[in-house]
């Protein structure tokens, strides 16, 4: 059987992003075209237009792609280019860069073979690993949380030096993704059958299960924080306690004044009297009938001031009281004295590395200059404490207490802004652990190297490779680069026409060069050495990464003579062929099938 052509690719939006998307498509030898609104210096291959209008997509070919691609920038942007897409090939797969997230979920949920990504929430989990320690070069999808990916070099001091393969792999807290031979190109599956030992230069991807933090709560530490906020609370109140002393004050001098120019009012009387007075209430109207002219005159200036001061005083008290700032100064949330995350900059990858800190477990405070920042909202919806300021200064980093936090994230969307940051942050405290965004992915090597910095990531280059993984595979649940390889995380169900139905998962990761990560049954969830030797059955989910060159094998026929079968011992359907996007049908005995699309 004639194996399918390779899917036909278009990326439409050559900003940075869109670039990068498009050479590592170009990279992996697909059939990729490019599209952008105007002349490329560095790329005059590519098609110039407007990509919203019918005649440039038609001259693109979109009756005829099978994948486009919508890099740019601009959502509204996106969104009619994606339209008009739609409009001319209804069948045609999309991939869209969107920033409103939730628009995105929106739009999946809709139209059929269309794929939100953003690369601010793509990148935003690798800032996080990195603050939090872990050197991750990408994310991973499993057992519902997120896992940091990192890559192990074996150097002739590495503590696994020495160690074989096989002890490395029956550990449910680390997956081990991919190894590289630089000897020869042998697979991690039958590495771990010959009992291979870890040399020097090898390497190996792993993803390791993420770490969370737990808070330990006392009763001292909810009697600290209520009285600070109770010290918030009469800071910001100066100024209706300050009218309070002054009414208290005016009710006593009118009283006194009564008592000593009238030896016959009591104490009751003249205070009653002076109240009521001076709130416009009256009452005990004789103290002042047979009183002097004096005393008249007094009395009718303490009506006059008492009414300027109890109007305050009113005013202020419902303002505080039944307006906002009572429930916002009880609601804000004091600055961790330490231990604590700094993030400055609460743009898209700011605020989805907060929300992901504090989820799991960590304390987190937000930098942000503008005053009209959209994220404010959402980070006090949050409870997380902001700081309106200058990051570049220092006293707005002494007052997010840098000296004493567990690690600063500089992730403003300008990079001369972040270096600013970044380097004031080092004079104030030498020896914190610095996360620094970068646009450009060479650049933030250099720096990286000049300065120290802990990691310099850029964006762009985290996202990208999701992109293209999406692209060729998929649903795709992590994704790397080794190299100048592209490897894809993937689940996969299995079917009963499915090439691999009946196969040993063993048989099938020695023949595709994939590792298998584990494997969901009707029953249970297997991993570790009895996966290897588990034979696959319609129904099975089985979660594996692969070169993304390979994705396609996973429903193509078998070259293997063995004819698969199923756990009952009967003969499983001939395979059938595959174009490497999406899976074959379902078919009505597949009562698991459903389940795994709607994750």
């Amino acid at each position: 059987m004639q194996s399918p052509s390779p899917p036909r690719i278009l990326v439409c939006g050559l900003g940075r992003t869109g670039q990068r998307i498009f050479h590592l498509l170009r990279q992996q030898g697909a059939p990729v075209q490019g599209l952008h609104s105007e002349p490329l210096a560095c790329e005059p291959e590519v098609l110039v237009g407007d990509p919203r209008s019918a005649e440039t997509l038609l001259a693109a070919g979109i009756q005829h792609l099978e994948t486009l691609i919508l890099a740019f920038g601009d959502d509204t942007l996106n969104l009619a280019i994606l339209m008009q897409a739609r409009v001319l090939n209804p069948k045609v797969r999309v991939i869209t860069r969107l920033f409103n997230s939730s628009l995105g979920e929106r739009l999946d949920c809709s139209l059929l073979d269309h794929t939100t990504l953003s690369v601010s929430a793509l990148a935003a989990p690798v800032f996080a690993f990195a603050a939090l320690g872990d050197r991750a070069i990408g994310q991973l999808q499993l057992f519902h949380q997120t896992w940091p990916i990192h890559e192990e070099k074996i150097s002739p001091d590495h503590p696994w030096c020495g160690q074989k393969l096989a002890n490395l792999w029956d550990d449910r807290s680390r997956m081990l993704i991919y190894y590289i031979n630089p000897q020869d190109s042998i697979d991690l599956i039958t590495a771990i059958r010959q009992k291979r030992v870890l040399q020097p230069g090898d390497r190996l991807i792993i993803a390791t299960s993420p770490r969370r933090q737990r808070y330990k709560w006392s009763w001292s530490l909810h009697f600290n924080k209520t009285l600070h906020k109770l010290q918030r609370l009469q800071r910001y109140g100066r100024s209706a306690v300050g009218v309070t002393i002054a009414l208290l004050l005016c009710v006593a001098i009118a009283t006194v004044t009564y008592l000593y120019f009238s030896h016959q009012v009591t104490v009751a009387d003249a205070l009653y009297f002076s109240v009521g007075m001076i709130t416009g209430a009256g009452g005990n109207e004789f103290v002042v009938e047979q009183a002097p002219v004096l005393i008249k005159l007094f009395t009718a200036l303490m009506m006059l001031v008492g009414a300027a001061v109890v109007g305050i005083f009113y005013a202020l008290i419902n303002d505080f009281v039944l307006g906002t700032h009572f429930q916002r100064l009880w609601d804000v949330t004091q600055v961790p004295p330490r231990h604590h995350f700094i993030i400055c900059g609460l743009g898209g990858v700011g605020i989805k590395t907060a929300q992901l800190l504090q989820r799991q477990g960590y304390e987190v405070v937000v930098i942000e200059r503008d005053p009209q920042n959209r994220f404010l909202r959402t980070a006090r919806d949050c409870k997380i404490p902001i700081i309106q300021g200058d990051g570049g200064l220092p006293a707005t980093l002494e007052a997010a207490n840098l000296k004493t936090a567990a690690a600063l994230l500089v992730v403003t969307s300008n990079d001369t802004t972040n270096l600013e940051v970044a380097l004031t942050a080092k004079g104030v405290k030498p020896g914190v652990p610095i996360v620094v965004r970068y646009q450009d992915g060479e650049v933030a090597t250099m720096a990286q190297q000049v300065f120290g910095f802990e990691a310099v990531l850029s964006p762009t280059d985290l996202a990208a490779p999701s992109f293209a993984a999406v692209a060729l595979g998929g649903r795709i649940l992590g994704n790397g680069m080794t190299g100048n390889m592209l490897w894809v995380a993937i689940a996969t169900i299995i079917t009963p026409n499915h090439a691999f139905c009946g196969v040993s998962v063993e048989a099938m990761a020695t023949e595709l060069d994939c590792v298998p990560l584990y494997l969901e049954t009707a029953t249970a969830t297997v991993h570790g050495w009895p996966l290897l030797t588990t034979q696959l059955q319609t129904g099975d989910v089985l979660y594996l990464t692969l070169p993304v060159q390979q994705v396609h094998r996973l429903w193509r026929p078998r070259k293997s003579p063995l004819d698969p079968v199923d756990r009952a011992g009967q003969p499983c359907p001939a395979p059938v062929a595959f174009d490497g996007l999406n899976p074959p049908a379902a078919t009505p005995s597949q009562p698991r099938f459903g389940k795994f699309l709607a994750r």
